[in-house]
This record gives C-alpha cells, structure tokens and sequence, in this order.
C-alpha cells in the first residue's frame, strides 16, 4: 500500500467532513499543501486567510497572494498592527503571537459564516518544542495534518507529486526567531533582517538564518555550504551589502544554521 496515498485520502476525508473551512496559509511547505487539498475536498468553500504584520516578511505575503490566485482560492489578508505583548519579544512569543493571530482567523471565519479554521502543524511538530501549540488547542484550531498522521517528509513527497512549487521549499518561521529574546522589537530591525535574506536567498542561499544582535547580522547557512558562502560574498559582495542595510558588523556562524539558536541556551 502507498502509504502516503492512504493518509492524503483520510486527510480529504477529514476536511470533507466540514462545510467549509478558513486555512490558515503562509504559503510555505505544509499550508500550501493543506490549501491544495482542502481545494479538492471543499471546493469553493475553501478560503485562504494570511496574516499581514510587520514580522511577516512581504516576499512571504506576496508569495502567498501569487499562489492562491493561481489555484483560484478565494484569498482574505488580515492586516495586523504589532501586537504590545510582543515587543519585547518574551520568552512565550510563540504562544502569545499564535493566541493573538489565530484569534484573527476565527473572527474572520464567523464572519465567513465557517466553523473551522485548519492549519499546518504535522505530526513531526509534536516531537519538536513548540510552544505556539498549545495555543492552537486552546482555541480549539483544527491541525489535519496530525489527524492524518503526515510526516514532513509524506507531506514533501506529496507536495512533489501534485507537482505543488513549495516541494522543496526551506521550511521558515516568522522574523521574530531573528531576534534575541527579551530585547525591544523595532520596525526597523524587522526591515533590516528581511531585506538582508531576501538579498541572500537571491544569490542562492534559500535556507539561511540572519540573526540579528544589534548592530551585528549573525549569519547563518547550511554547514556544508560554509565555503560557498565565503566564496559568494568576494562575488556579491555580501557583507558590504549588509551593511547598506544598516550594520555595522557582518558575521558567518561557523555552526551553520540551527533551528530556534537564539532560543538556546
């Protein structure tokens, strides 16, 4: 038996039980593929909502935009100003940015007149440490991924099968991660990280990290493309560019990139 044919039949089972659904879609790897399915489960009554805040990159958002007008989804974008409770980016922020957004998306689904609203979360997640979770069950937000029992790599695969652009896309996470924990968040960073990896992933660095330390970019990429990088930036110039950019210091983690570093202790 195709396993991962098996499991993308229960999770059409699932969203098909509903009478329409709000996704929540980033445009990334597993709500692509939850948008994509819940398409061919609920037809119209499918609705794609994305969140539009200063720690969501524009590149991401218009990303999004592109995709849902392609599949011809209805797309509703909830602008959101930044939350007070972030802004000193807590060790909760996770939670706290998840209790405030998904709060969103339920407003805009009553006012869509639907019940559910479904998101991404897979079945790997659960082993990882993610706060912003809990925040989901609180509010009672629908994961069918993790109904289904996807993986990852199941949803990867699929995603490549239904020929979907995100297949092998670098998984991301909000620009938040870029900053320490417990130091004020401005505008200004925000803008000074994103144009930062927008610029390195335009050179051919999909997966990269610029963790942000004030005055300094720490950056971050594969290990195994260290030397690459060094080599990319007598090319592009990387580290002048950064400096346009508003640093002062441009460094490379010879760690390579790691999940969540600037939650390590």
């Amino acid at each position: 038996m195709d396993i991962p044919a098996s499991k993308y039949g229960k999770l059409l089972e699932i969203l098909a039980e509903t009478d329409g659904a709000v996704i929540a879609f980033s445009g990334g790897v597993d709500s692509t593929l939850l948008l994509h399915a819940a398409k061919e489960a609920l037809g119209e009554k499918t609705i794609a909502a994305s969140i539009a805040t200063p720690y969501v990159p524009q590149w991401e958002q218009r990303e999004a935009k592109e995709f849902t007008r392609k599949m011809s989804v209805k797309h509703v974008v909830v602008e959101m100003d930044f939350p007070a409770e972030l802004r000193m980016n807590p060790p909760d922020h996770c939670y706290t940015c998840k209790k405030i957004l998904f709060g969103k998306l339920l407003e805009e689904a009553q006012r869509q007149g639907l019940e559910h609203v479904f998101e991404g979360t897979n079945i790997d997640d659960l082993s990882d440490y993610r706060p912003g979770i809990k925040a989901l069950r609180e509010l009672g937000i629908r994961s069918p991924f993790v109904e289904a029992e996807l993986t990852k790599q199941e949803i990867r695969d699929l995603s490549q099968r239904f020929d979907l652009p995100t297949w092998n896309k670098p998984s991301f996470a909000c620009l938040l991660s870029r900053m320490p924990v417990g130091i004020e968040v401005t505008n200004e960073a925000l803008q000074q990280v994103e144009k930062a990896e927008f610029f390195i992933m335009g050179i051919g660095f999909p997966a990269v990290r610029v963790r942000h330390h004030g005055d300094v970019a720490r950056i971050e990429v594969p290990a195994d493309r260290l030397q690459e990088f060094i080599k990319a930036n007598k090319v592009h110039g990387i580290n002048n560019k950064l400096k346009e950019f508003g640093y002062r210091h441009v460094s490379l983690d010879l760690g390579g990139y790691q999940m969540g570093s600037l939650n390590k202790k």
